[in-house]
């Protein structure tokens, strides 16, 4: 194989590696407030492991183009011909140099990565908590997630809201990962890495949203048969939105004497046995605080829109929106049923 060959197969393939990587760790120009691209990285963390995986897949890149590049100028240029036929080719017992070469090559470019990757986690993990932050407590369950504001006296569940951290006044979220069952793990691919939740073992975490938005996450390790749709909307507001939410959210459950039946109704079902309704008896632990139901955009964590038809479907039968739900069909009358989802809807 001619040497200029070999030369323009090595350039191609590196002109299409390098273009490939910038594609990946480019971030779009309108990125979609809904994505989960981890090459749009929207905070600190979020940034730190997006360079570092751009930087590992740089070096292995480069290690594939090579080996793979030699790999064909050997099976071309050593391939067997006719007049080699019962021939044995020359022998070659030992270099020196090209053991050393492929003994401390390998040794640098671990070492290499190796302290990249210890940079990254110290940064992200290490990273010293300043006074005001956000604190929140993330609690996973079969299959919903629940977020508690110790500081604020906010308790909502599957979508998360905090604050824009701006670059002239930084406001880090700080955040609690509970397990109320099972293992979970917290992962939305904008603004961190996946973190566990594990029962009896509390982690931490910490993100800091650089721009306002929609972004969308997941629970990343299997929990059971809902586990696909475990998911969590998380609202990075603007400073003046988001002290509008918590002072909503800190107002008790609304008083609407129409919906009298269907408060009723809600409290003599076993309904409060799992949820809570602030100003009522309802006061359960087992299932979403309903308080401000009517605030949240999804229900059934991120499985369906909140509408009124869903909601009553939701109530009606669980297993129609969310096969495997823990929450039990209530078999509730259309009438009380009606009534339910009326009262539902006030609860904003």
């Amino acid at each position: 194989m001619k040497s200029s060959t070999l030369r323009f197969v090595a350039q191609t393939m590196l002109l299409l590696l390098w273009f490939a990587m910038a594609v990946w760790a480019s971030e779009p120009i309108d990125p979609s407030p809904h994505g989960t691209n981890i090459f749009a990285p929207a905070s600190t963390p979020a940034k730190s492991i997006s360079d570092l995986s751009v930087f590992v897949l740089v070096i292995t890149g480069i290690i594939f183009v090579v080996v793979f590049t030699l790999l064909v100028y050997s099976v071309i240029k050593f391939r067997g011909r006719a007049v080699d036929a019962g021939r044995e080719p020359a022998q070659v017992y030992g270099s020196t140099q090209i053991e050393l070469a492929w003994t401390i090559i390998p040794i640098l470019i671990v070492i290499v990565l190796f302290l990249a990757t210890a940079r990254s986690i110290h940064a992200v993990q290490d990273a010293p908590e300043p006074a005001g932050a956000i604190q929140v407590t993330a609690i996973g369950h079969q299959y919903w997630w629940e977020f508690r504001y110790p500081k604020l006296g906010v308790v909502t569940a599957n979508e998360l809201h905090i604050p824009v951290s701006e670059s002239a006044n930084p406001v880090p979220t700080f955040l609690t990962l509970l397990s109320a069952d099972t293992d979970h793990s917290f992962w939305i691919p904008e603004l961190a890495g996946k973190t566990d939740l594990i029962p009896n073992h509390p982690n931490r975490m910490w993100i800091d949203p650089l721009r306002t938005g929609i972004f969308l996450g997941q629970c990343a390790q299997y929990c059971g048969v809902q586990h696909a749709k475990m998911l969590l909307r998380v609202s990075v507001d603007s400073p003046a939105d988001f002290a509008a939410w918590v002072r909503g959210q800190q107002q008790p459950a609304v008083q609407d004497a129409s919906v009298a039946t269907g408060r009723h109704v809600f409290e003599s079902n076993a309904c409060m046995n799992c949820h809570a309704v602030a100003g009522t008896n309802a006061n359960g632990r087992f299932g979403p605080d309903l308080t401000h139901l009517m605030s949240r955009v999804t229900i059934a964590s991120g499985a369906a829109t909140n509408t009124p038809e869903n909601l009553r479907l939701w109530i009606q039968d669980p297993n129609a929106i969310k096969p495997g739900s823990l929450m039990p069909a209530m078999k509730l009358s259309d009438s009380d049923l009606e009534a339910v989802v009326s009262y539902m809807e006030t609860l904003r």
